[in-house]
């Protein structure tokens, strides 16, 4: 690898990372040149990432992928600290650097002027989750979560508010407590095996004595509780719906990114440290990931079925995301989790997008609009004598939206033809491939969870369009601006665009999911990257 293609690993670290301490300073009145810089900084990210999952998939796409792996100080592993570049972390690379993306271009119209260094937050919040998939060793990863959280709990504020300042004080304590149950974690894993690098982790674990096993797994069981909680599992999720459906628009659309972030660690972890080479600790813990998956589907569904708030209706299908995530890594089949990452993409672009849309769609219509429509559905109006004409004359704006709502309801309920659909078939075909299916009853559990999570998802959907779109209670059309619907439409049309391009689309996630189950290539390529070595006149 050359030099310059080299230092594209840290690239997504230090761009926004520098961006935002150089916004710091600035004076709020020239919100638009902060605005500016933001947009380039995160371009540029986005850009990069590409970059990046180009080199990774530079293969066949049976082959392994092409891992980059930098050391920082120029220190070899598992001495120092290493970044580390394959199909998976490449991938969450784009996805955050497109959601990000997306927010940022939605806010400048209005949002980003409703508190103080909200470009400069986003940046650092950039910087953090670029930093979790690019992390080769646990203590940097703790390091960039808190970056990323402490950038979250400013956001999350963004705006104020008596239910945004309640929801997000919420929000800092539960994440606050993940962190040291983070660092304890991380503290026995470290006391029990005396290393923290990923890789090296990986190597050493197989042969960890049983009196220092219960140390590592009680390690490991704290630190997923950490990642849990980030995810959003059941019970341990009661923040989040709260907290996403109070919180600007385009903040929500970029914590869309964040749940995943939780999915990535458990993910990324469990498979390295826990997968098929990991002796006595093999498949620690997926029992519990498949019972509190399927558990945060059902929690995720009743929220659906119970909510009449959009923005409440957006916040559940995100546990809903989440809950099905979680279920079906814990298979822990390589097809299946192929398919997973296949509905972590489609579903986060399209519950980006959703937040986004619900913003215009509030914003034409009175409040408690959602209760009046719901007590007109169940008692009627008995002062209306007249007869009112049939149907309502749908300006040019409500239709645009109405058809972006018709497609986030279709992708988030996985009905064909969109993505959605496919993410969900992959998955499912997967599942009915396992060893004697007849004799096991997880894959028709998994089945009838994906086809009635699919079904209600629809149903609450559909229920609240009409209550937007027909029921008539007064509204006003929305101004909507071209820099507001250009996000939207832009997820979406991604989204559009896995579907027609999702052969390649699934070969990748295959691939990266072969990746993932195969770690002894992540742990050599890791382990085994050389120093660089200086020239004479370069040392000291």
């Amino acid at each position: 690898m050359s030099p310059t293609v080299e230092h594209l690993v840290v690239a997504p670290i230090l761009l926004p990372l520098v961006t935002a301490a150089l916004m710091v300073p600035l004076p709020e009145r020239l919100r638009t040149v902060k605005a500016a810089i933001a947009l380039l900084s995160t371009l540029g990210t986005v850009g990069i990432a590409v970059a990046l999952l180009g080199i990774a998939d530079a293969g066949a796409p049976d082959s392994a992928s092409t891992i980059s792996v930098y050391l920082l100080g120029n220190w070899q592993a598992p001495f120092g600290i290493v970044l580390v570049v394959d199909r998976l972390s490449a991938l969450m690379l784009t996805l955050t650097g497109i959601t990000v993306m997306a927010g940022l271009i939605f806010s400048i119209t209005r949002w980003h002027s409703a508190g103080s260094y909200f470009h400069a937050l986003v940046q650092f919040m950039l910087a953090g989750l670029n930093g979790v998939f690019l992390t080769g060793d646990l203590f940097n990863l703790f390091v960039f979560f808190e970056v990323l959280l402490a950038a979250s709990y400013g956001l999350a504020l963004h705006g104020s508010g008596v239910l945004r300042v309640k929801a997000g004080l919420h929000y800092i304590a539960i994440n606050l407590a993940a962190s040291a149950l983070f660092l304890i974690g991380v503290s026995l894993i470290y006391g029990s095996t005396g290393t923290l690098n990923m890789a090296d982790l990986a190597a050493r674990i197989p042969a960890v004595p049983a009196s220092e096993r219960v140390l590592l797994e009680a390690g490991a069981a704290i630190l997923g509780i950490a990642f849990l909680i980030k995810a959003g599992m059941w019970p341990l999720c009661f923040w989040l719906p709260a907290t996403y459906s109070v919180a600007a628009p385009p903040v929500a659309a970029m914590f869309a990114i964040l749940t995943k972030v939780g999915i990535y660690a458990i993910l990324r972890l469990w498979l390295l440290l826990f997968g098929a080479g990991a002796g006595a600790s093999a498949g620690f813990g997926h029992e519990w990931l498949l019972i509190g998956g399927i558990a945060t589907v059902l929690f995720g569904l009743v929220g659906l079925l119970a909510s009449q708030d959009l923005a409440r209706l957006a916040s559940y299908s995100v546990l809903v995301s989440s809950g099905t995530l979680l279920a079906t890594i814990a298979v822990g089949n390589e097809g299946v989790t192929g398919g997973a990452l296949f509905y972590l993409v489609v579903s986060t672009l399209s519950l980006a997008a959703f937040f986004l849309l619900i913003e215009l769609f509030e914003r034409g219509r009175i409040a408690g609009a959602d209760m009046i429509a719901v007590t007109l559905e169940a008692f009627g109006d008995d002062d209306e004598k007249e007869i009112e004409p049939v149907g309502i004359a749908f300006p040019a704006t409500m239709a645009i939206l109405g058809i972006g709502f018709a497609v986030c309801a279709l992708l988030l309920a996985g009905l064909p033809p969109l993505s959605g659909f496919i993410a969900k078939f992959l998955m499912l075909t997967a599942l009915f491939q396992l060893p004697d299916p007849s004799q096991n009853a997880m894959p028709w559990l998994l089945m009838a969870l994906l086809l009635v999570s699919g079904m209600v998802v629809l149903f609450a959907l559909m229920r609240a369009g009409i209550r937007v779109f027909w029921v008539p209670v007064e509204s006003n059309v929305p101004t909507v601006r071209f820099l507001e619907l250009l996000p939207i439409v832009s997820l979406l049309a991604l989204c559009v665009g896995l579907t027609v391009n999702a052969e390649p689309a699934a070969r990748f996630m295959q691939a990266t999911a072969h990746d993932l189950f195969l770690p002894e290539t992540y742990v050599k390529r890791v382990l085994s990257a050389p120093s660089v070595e200086r020239s004479l006149e370069e040392r000291p």
